[in-house]
């Protein structure tokens, strides 16, 4: 650190946008300072989309050799070793950790500093020091990058239950007998399939009365009859009421149904509710930053918050808290601040792909949301086992749709729940950011087969 503990900018948090935010700090000749109280890489690197998706591989690996005669091909029985898949996963996060951790260290007129940032004024700040001891840093420009954490809902003796999150299951050393699952979020389903296919029943409790909310009510019904056809218990407008511990090794919720009251028992239970921000302990209120009733920091479209020189960007702003949005929120502030442009997050196209299997690809507006705006628009949609790829795959599980503008033919927003389905919606998403109509997906003469070429029927349709 410098011998004044002043920076022209401070950066707390290392994740997905304060780390590249404090590499081009730096690289603009700024004196920058980076603050991590944990892991280097943030939630996506440590704890969310890597670890996650090396071990969705992994289940994704035994549901394959259990479907192998399906493709002529005979295999013995199929066992999970979690302690292995554990370790995959491990060596995986620590590959990229480490490299991250390396790339800062590495780069000139950046500090990295190390412990837990508490304001103590509006643009000063105290460190609780990992290795003991406390600093104080002050800097003209600070960004905010802590993100989020796993919430607990206010469910009756739950904080009497050894219950799982989003970040311990991981670290689960055998295959559990049953799950219960609370909640029917993103998360919630990518751990419920996962653990089906390693080998556990589960049973999903959503207080909601869908899975994934956000989603047109024809993906969301989809998707839970996809997960009851592989073996998912899935109950939907189920509130928690009470969690008890009967005995050792078991967990009991009684939950409150349509039907009556009901309790059901599991060896484990993972709690998949939702994500608070890491802002109570920073003391955003010491700096003047105004935070939201759930404790997300507030922003304009230029991510600034109400402090001149302070912004916010990655998951504590709330909003869409998906890893992508983390580095865009970055190059909007690096534009503006850095290279004299005028971004904003506004009319940002957001996208996401739910990691189940087949996967969810979303972008722009679901149905709900074109007729709130008042747009006119076509429905475009056609099951996955109309795309020669799928069936010669033997993965035609699913459907893609698309909207369409009536007139313009630009498209709205699109929902493929399908095989590769991220990457289909990439297309539809790229197509969306260049005002590419659906006419010229109609008509583009891609190669066969592949999954990009049901553009051609998807839109056939469309005038």
């Amino acid at each position: 650190m410098t011998e004044n503990n002043h920076y022209d900018a401070i950066v707390i948090g290392t994740g997905q946008g304060g780390k590249p935010m404090a590499g081009a700090l730096a690289a603009a000749g700024h004196r920058t300072a980076i603050i991590e109280r944990e892991h280097v890489g943030g939630t996506c690197v440590n704890v969310g989309c890597t670890p996650t998706k090396t071990m969705v591989a992994s289940a994704r690996t035994a549901h394959l050799a259990r479907r192998a005669s399906d493709y002529g091909v005979e295999t013995g029985p199929v066992s999970v070793d979690m302690t292995a898949v554990r370790q995959r996963k491990r060596d995986i996060v620590e590959s990229f950790r480490s490299g991250s951790e390396r790339s800062l260290e590495e780069t000139e007129g950046l500090d990295l500093v190390r412990g837990e940032a508490r304001f103590v004024g509006e643009k000063a700040m105290e460190v609780t020091l990992d290795g003991g001891g406390m600093t104080s840093l002050s800097a003209d420009r600070i960004f905010i990058n802590t993100g989020t954490r796993p919430s607990v809902p206010p469910v009756e003796g739950l904080d009497a239950v050894p219950f799982l999150d989003s970040t311990s299951v991981m670290e689960l050393d055998e295959v559990p007998q049953h799950l219960l699952v609370l909640g029917g979020g993103y998360v919630a389903l990518e751990f419920a399939q996962m653990f089906r296919r390693f080998g556990s029943e589960v049973t999903v409790v959503q207080r909601g009365r869908q899975l994934l909310n956000r989603e047109d009510d024809d993906v969301a019904g989809a998707v839970a009859d996809l997960l009851r056809e592989d073996g998912i218990e899935v109950l939907l407008g189920a509130d928690a009421t009470r969690a008890a511990e009967p005995e050792t090794g078991s967990v009991e919720l009684t939950v409150s149904t349509p039907e009556g009251e009901r309790a059901i028992s599991g060896s484990h239970l993972l709690v998949a509710t939702g994500r608070a921000p890491n802002t109570e302990r920073l003391d955003p209120g010491a700096a003047g930053i105004e935070t939201d009733g759930g404790g997300f920091i507030q922003v304009d479209g230029k991510l600034q918050t109400g402090v001149e020189g302070v912004w916010a960007l990655g998951d504590v702003k709330g909003g869409p808290a998906f890893t992508h949005i983390s580095y865009d929120d970055f190059n909007i502030i690096q534009t503006n601040l850095l290279n004299g442009g005028d971004a904003t997050t506004e009319e940002r196209p957001v996208s996401y792909t739910v990691y189940i299997d087949p996967q969810l690809g979303r972008i722009g507006l679901g149905e709900e949301e074109a007729r709130e705006e008042g747009l006119d628009f076509q429905v475009a949609k056609m099951p996955m086992k109309h795309v020669a790829r799928a069936l010669e795959s033997d993965e035609s599980r699913g459907f893609m749709k698309a909207l369409v503008e009536t007139g313009s033919g630009r498209i709205l927003g699109a929902s493929v729940l399908g095989i590769e389905g991220g990457e289909t919606m990439s297309l539809l998403h790229l197509a969306m950011l260049s005002g590419t109509p659906a006419a010229t997906l109609r008509d583009a003469p891609f190669a066969h087969p592949t999954l990009a070429e049901s553009m051609n029927n998807l839109f056939s349709g469309i005038a």
